[in-house]
């Protein structure tokens, strides 16, 4: 079985319950500091074919940087992949992910789910 990862933001408290639950769990995990501009357009990339989504549905649009810069705007796949990439803060969390899969983790349950299909 792959190692979990998950992008983290330790300023965020889902993201924080979200370890929490792994520690409780057991599972060995990384954190992904994210904000830090380790994601690039390709890891971005992965991540959204794991998570089967578009980058405008990982976006948070209540980030002051959204509501600034976005908010209104129509913007293509390439042009929010690069988006997220200049502005990760824009990007959802935390996202729990391993080799194969990844998920959104608001709400928690979201993480639970993952964990128990891995099994």
């Amino acid at each position: 079985m792959s190692k979990i990862a998950v992008l983290h933001n330790n300023r965020c408290s889902k993201s924080r319950n979200a370890l929490s639950l792994l520690d409780e769990k057991g599972i060995d995990y990384d954190v992904i500091p994210y904000l830090d501009g380790v994601l690039k357009l390709e890891g971005i990339r992965n991540l959204l074919k794991k998570l089967n989504l578009k980058p405008q549905d990982i976006v948070r649009k209540g980030e002051a940087i959204f509501k600034e810069q976005f908010k209104g705007k129509e913007l293509s796949d390439e042009e929010w992949l690069q988006a997220l990439v200049q502005y990760p803060k824009l990007i959802e969390r935390p996202i729990v992910y391993d080799a194969k899969s990844a998920v959104v983790g608001r709400p928690i349950e979201n993480i639970e789910n993952f964990i128990e299909n891995r099994k």
